[in-house]
């Protein structure tokens, strides 16, 4: 079990990014929140499998097709809390 830390940055709020990355992790089994940041950036926690988390990744570059990701940034680490399903805080 790892935990990926991710802040996505572009045009990533109001374009349906949060329920994407909601609905991409629960199909892939991973844990944790993903919430919009004051400053226009994504941020999103994910525990699972270190495979599962590559997935994931992936798909954030990505994004929905109304999204403009311009970066990623991550930071693998352990797990600090343990989360029950995927969810968007607020």
């Amino acid at each position: 079990m790892e935990e990926l830390y991710a802040t996505v940055r572009g045009r990533v709020q109001g374009v349906g990014f949060r329920y994407f990355v909601v609905q991409k992790a629960l199909a892939i089994g991973l844990r944790g929140y993903t919430r919009n940041e004051s400053n226009g950036d994504v941020e999103v926690v994910a525990q699972g499998p270190r495979p599962a988390l590559e997935q994931l990744l992936m798909l954030l570059r990505q994004g929905p097709s109304e999204a403009d990701v311009q970066k990623v940034q991550t930071a693998w680490r352990e797990p600090t809390e343990h989360f029950s399903g995927f969810h968007i805080r607020w």
